[in-house]
């Protein structure tokens, strides 16, 4: 037949409750003994009975070792739960004054705009419209310089246009004169040329043989036999020969 259910209560009968007590000191304490041994742990185990007597139980006799390291583990999560604690609360405190903040500055916001305006006084009112007529001064300002910078810049620009324009035109009338000096002397080189062998021509006449100008005159007569002049002759251009019958 198997063992009932044991009811967790205190026992009422005085005797039970001391049989069981100790029972379950000595199960208790072989437990942390076995854990000890098995496990390599350190373990330390108090048991105060009805009567105040103590029952003590520590890895290798060490109770005070092992206290001390727990009461050293104890004060060390004490006072990281409580920083912790404390900087939560900061967090919480930070956060509401931010927030406080952030509904300021939209309730500005919304008046700079002209909206919410039934809850400010006349004396707010006044203050506002000194520091829209303060905004609306400073903005000016910065779009005067603005304005003043670029219409410099602009300047700057139309100057430098101006230059760079000054030498394309120097540049195309030295051209120009170039060209114009070119066509002069291509004009000028046939003349030239049609000078110099008359000029050649003139001198090689006196060393002619004197005998041929009758010879020329006669020839220059028959040719007009007719009336049809007959050129080709003798090869001499006419002003030469009216210039030799002269």
């Amino acid at each position: 037949m198997g063992r009932g259910k044991v009811q967790l209560k205190r026992i009422e009968n005085k005797i039970n409750r001391q049989v069981t007590f100790s029972k379950r000191r000595s199960g208790l304490l072989k437990k942390a003994n076995e854990i000890s041994v098995l496990c390599d742990a350190e373990v330390a185990l108090i048991i105060f009975s009805t009567k105040g007597k103590l029952y003590e139980y520590a890895t290798d006799s060490c109770m005070d070792k092992i206290l001390e390291r727990y009461e050293r583990y104890s004060y060390a999560e004490k006072v990281l739960i409580s920083a912790e604690s404390e900087t939560q609360g900061n967090w919480c405190h930070e956060y509401r004054k931010l927030k406080a903040k952030v509904e300021t500055i939209q309730k500005c916001q919304k008046h700079l705009m002209g909206e919410d305006l039934e809850s400010l006084n006349l004396k707010e009112l006044q203050q506002l419209e000194q520091q829209l007529e303060n905004s609306l001064k400073h903005i000016r300002s910065r779009k005067s310089q603005l304005m003043l910078e670029s219409i410099n810049e602009l300047q700057r620009k139309e100057r430098s246009l101006q230059e760079e324009n000054k030498v394309l035109q120097k540049e195309l009338v030295e051209k120009q004169k170039v060209q114009k000096q070119q066509v002069q002397w291509d004009q000028t080189q046939p003349q030239t040329s049609s000078s110099s062998s008359s000029f050649m021509m003139r001198e090689a006449l006196p060393t002619t043989n004197m005998s041929n100008y009758p010879a020329a005159a006669g020839e220059r007569a028959e040719d007009h036999v007719g009336g049809q002049p007959q050129q080709g002759r003798i090869g001499l251009p006419p002003w030469m020969l009216s210039h030799i019958s002269g």
